[in-house]
């Protein structure tokens, strides 16, 4: 249960050993002490709120026996932490004998009262990047950093390639003398006393060290003068001239070795961390000169100055100040990994958990326009009822009372003291959350009722954070475990480790049915969200929403569901309920990828699938051929458009899913007959047979003007079914929902000859370049086959005079190019632009199936150029 839930709710607890409480003690320790101390709290406190929030135990060092305060330079460190905000909002203390508690929200910019936009999204002690601002030297704090990093990564082309290569400025009051300092750096010498002709300014800064550790001391102060002048303008950095008199002092010759000063130097400048944002990997564009300094013609000492140029993207003092919890562990952020967290931005869609108001491990969430947004979906799935407390899903409920004696009676009493609120029933929470079943689990309940904190319930038989990082709870949270066992007594016996050992303040409690619906609203994107298969294309992970049809699927008890017939309409989201399946199968039934086969026709789809990892991936032609001994459960997508030329696929696929008496494995098998590319033979059950069966009829994968093609096209199939086609098949179209909202381009014309389409495709293609769209983003779909290789030659030079990118098939969907490939090796996947190529001639039994099979593979935009067949 203690796994269940550390993966369910951000419950970590991070002891930080003896630390002196209360300001009177604090005051009486070292300096030495108190900042050992005050490094510990602060780190776990900057660990937990990056990473979801929890608790710090501390154990008091002080002997005090009355309640004590933290003390004024804890509280202060907590403060800077957070930003100045208020301290309440973030930190709760509470002492329980010798120990003592820090309560840790999760941090959450949507708290700041500014615009969003210049919220960082974590926590730092310090940002490790500086600015010149005038004649000073600043360190950013996490606003002004993030403003920097934000500004330096909306424009990298400005600076990107090479760093700039103009000849630094400096103003002075001189009009004749625009460059002095350009004149000093190019000298050879200079005299001991000489007074330089220009003052400090925000390009030139002044230092001279009367020590003996030289050395020493140009190393300190490297990481802050070189980092902000190749943050801002450039500048020059004099190491030996008096910042009062612009007196030339030196450093004198006893004191220091001139190629031992540069090489401190530039070891220094190199060890600087750097980030790009630019395509260019360059290092700081630096220069530095020893100059002789002469006393009487004398060689006294030496002078040194650093030239630096501005940088294209940012440069680092060091890493920044700044924890996450990882593997249970406290450590620190990386440079990188830290300006990728700051940084996190949400892509441009219809967002349903938003980067820049979620915690710093939250990925960005959303939907499609038209489809329930998160607050619909948790009022459909999981409603808080007025004044009672509601059990759900109720036909589980059901199905468990009377499967277990004594189970409704156990819960009931359990029940007994909550008046409001909803009680969730899973058979396993731990698969819900994509885990591991956990064994011996009758099942779980999750409580959420108002006044109290959540419950986990976990019922035996005899014998983590998600929450907040993934599902974005702003609150404060902490999830109450109770694990019982249910004896033939039919009473509730609290286990070992059952309950919370930290007695939380009560504002963790939830409050009103507002705090239970938001609660719920985040268990929703847990339960219901997926990788999107936008994230590949972004290069950063992106959660979309399953329908919730789909999750009403997805949720079926597989050990009672181990056959079923998914028939689902264009665009619907089948391939992505089969990968959800097999995520489902591995976690329930405890086995690796090597024991579940998915088999599909096409080899672009059987690639792209391989490269998620989840399973064995084979096209029916291989599953045909080999023996497959140690899969188990078998996925079939994309039925409709199977053949049985190489042998009857599905009672082999029947026959190795139930091998092993007694224990059945995992048959599911998704198809969509509008989407018929075929008039043979596919090999399934009569249609009147194929129960059980559940339908998918949301669709949500295209944009208006598509979906409102599809719906004439298929209603054309209705009319006229293919003879291979069961004519009560097509009859679910009467129950399809749209969605609606999503713009988008359709557009249908003639082209006589190839050379004009293609004309037409590459010109095309460039406009949209030129409006950011990316190779990754177009398909081009001819009808079969032997049209590939035509229209290759043809589109290929074509894109030459245009200069557009290269052409290739779809059997590596993530490579940046433009998809060339027919509309039936396309099947099961999409892109955001479709051309689609078609010949008048086309079989005329099947070409609106065919229409079906192109237009919804196109998301956003659809072309569709009709040709004479030559």
């Amino acid at each position: 249960c203690s796994f269940l839930i550390y993966h369910l709710i951000s419950n970590l607890v991070i002891s930080v050993g003896e630390v002196t409480l209360g300001e009177g003690n604090r005051n009486k320790l070292q300096k030495t002490q108190r900042e050992q101390e005050k490094a510990k709290v602060t780190q776990a406190a900057c660990a937990l709120l990056n990473s979801g929030g929890g608790v710090i135990r501390l154990e008091m060092a002080n002997e005090d026996e009355h309640p004590v305060e933290l003390g004024l330079d804890l509280e202060e460190s907590l403060r800077e932490l957070i930003q100045s905000l208020d301290l309440h909002a973030f930190f709760e203390t509470k002492q329980q004998g010798r120990c003592y508690y820090i309560f840790v929200k999760s941090w959450s910019s949507d708290l700041f009262p500014e615009d969003r936009s210049v919220k960082p999204r974590i926590c730092s002690l310090g940002t490790s990047l500086y600015r010149r601002s005038g004649t000073s030297v600043r360190l950013m704090d996490s606003r002004e950093a993030f403003n920097f990093l934000k500004t330096k990564k909306r424009s990298p082309k400005i600076l990107g390639k090479q760093p700039s290569s103009r000849v630094l400025k400096v103003r002075c009051q001189n009009p004749h003398n625009l460059d002095p300092a350009h004149r000093i750096f190019q000298k050879d010498q200079l005299e001991y006393g000489e007074r330089l002709p220009f003052p400090e300014s925000q390009f030139v800064e002044f230092k001279q060290f009367s020590t003996k550790h030289i050395l020493q001391r140009v190393k300190d102060i490297i990481p802050e003068y070189v980092p902000a002048f190749a943050n801002t303008e450039g500048g020059y950095l004099f190491i030996g001239v008096d910042d009062k008199s612009k007196k030339v002092l030196g450093c004198a010759k006893e004191n220091v070795d001139r190629n031992s000063l540069r090489e401190k130097i530039e070891k220094a400048i190199y060890e600087l961390p750097c980030v790009h944002f630019c395509q260019s990997q360059c290092r700081i564009n630096f220069e530095v000169r020893t100059l002789d300094v002469l006393a009487g013609g004398e060689l006294y000492g030496y002078a040194c100055v650093i030239r630096v140029k501005p940088f294209c993207c940012a440069v680092f003092s060091e890493a920044p100040s700044s924890w996450m919890v990882k593997d249970k562990h406290v450590r620190s952020l990386t440079t990188e990994e830290w300006v990728d967290m700051m940084m996190d931005t949400d892509p441009d869609f219809e967002s349903q958990l938003s980067l820049s108001s979620g915690p710093p491990l939250s990925r960005p969430v959303y939907t499609k326009k038209g489809l329930e947004h998160k607050e619909d979906l948790q009022q459909r799935l999981f409603p808080v009822p007025p004044g009672h407390l509601q059990y759900t899903p109720e036909s589980l409920w059901k199905e468990l009372s009377s499967e277990h004696e004594g189970l409704e009676e156990l819960i009931n009493e359990q029940m007994r003291p909550f008046s409001q609120g909803i009680l969730i029933f899973s058979r396993s929470w731990a698969v819900d959350l994509n885990l591991q079943e956990q064994q011996g689990v009758i099942c779980d309940a999750l409580l959420i009722a108002q006044n109290s904190s959540p419950i986990l319930y976990s019922v035996l038989r005899e014998q983590d954070q998600k929450l907040v990082n993934m599902g974005g709870y702003t609150g404060k949270l902490c999830v109450m475990t109770k694990v019982l066992r249910l004896s033939p007594e039919s009473h509730a016996e609290p286990l070992a480790g059952s309950g919370s050992p930290i007695d939380y303040p009560t504002s963790y409690d939830l409050e009103d049915t507002q705090q239970m619906e938001a609660l719920l609203q985040s268990l929703v994107i847990v339960l219901l969200s997926f990788r999107s298969f936008l994230s590949d294309q972004l290069g950063c992970e992106v959660l979309n929403l399953l329908t919730a049809q789909q999750y009403e699927i997805f949720s079926k008890n597989l050990c009672k569901n181990r056959e079923l017939f998914v028939h689902g309409l264009p665009g619907s989201g089948k391939t992505i309920m089969a990968m959800k399946i097999m995520e489902k199968i591995r976690n329930t039934f405890h086995c690796e990828a090597n024991k579940i086969l998915y088999v599909c026709e096409n080899q672009p789809l059987r690639n792209f699938i391989s490269n998620k990892r989840i399973c064995q991936a084979v096209t029916r032609k291989t599953f045909m051929k080999n023996n497959f001994k140690e899969i188990q459960h078998i996925i079939i997508d994309e039925a409709q458009n199977f053949r049985t030329e190489d042998g009857d696929w599905y009672e082999k696929a029947k026959s190795i899913t139930q091998r092993e008496k007694g224990h059945p494995g995992i048959l599911w098998i998704f198809l969509d007959y509008f989407q018929t590319s075929h008039l043979v033979d596919n090999g399934l059950p009569p249609f009147s047979v194929q129960y059980p069966r559940e339908e998918l009829t949301r669709v949500v994968r295209n944009a208006d003007p598509i979906a409102n093609y599809l719906q004439k096209v298929m209603q054309e199939i209705i009319k006229n079914p293919p003879f291979n086609i069961p004519p009560g098949s097509l009859e679910m179209l009467r129950e399809a929902q749209w969605a609606q909202g999503v713009p988008g381009n359709f557009e249908i014309m003639e082209r006589s000859t190839r050379e004009q389409i293609v004309t037409y495709v590459a010109k095309t293609c460039k406009l949209l370049f030129e409006k950011g769209y990316s190779p990754k983003d177009i398909a081009v779909l001819v009808s079969t086959m032997d049209y590939v290789e035509p229209y290759k030659h043809k589109l290929l030079k074509a894109m030459r005079k245009k200069r557009v990118v290269q052409v290739s098939d779809a059997c590596d969907m993530l490579d940046d190019h433009i998809v060339l490939d027919s509309v039936r090796r396309f099947s099961g996947l999409e892109r955001n632009i479709v051309f689609g190529i078609y010949p008048r001639t086309a079989e005329s039994a099947i070409l609106y199936n065919i229409l079906v099979c192109l237009s919804s593979r196109a998301k956003q935009q659809l072309y569709i150029l009709w040709h004479d067949d030559c």
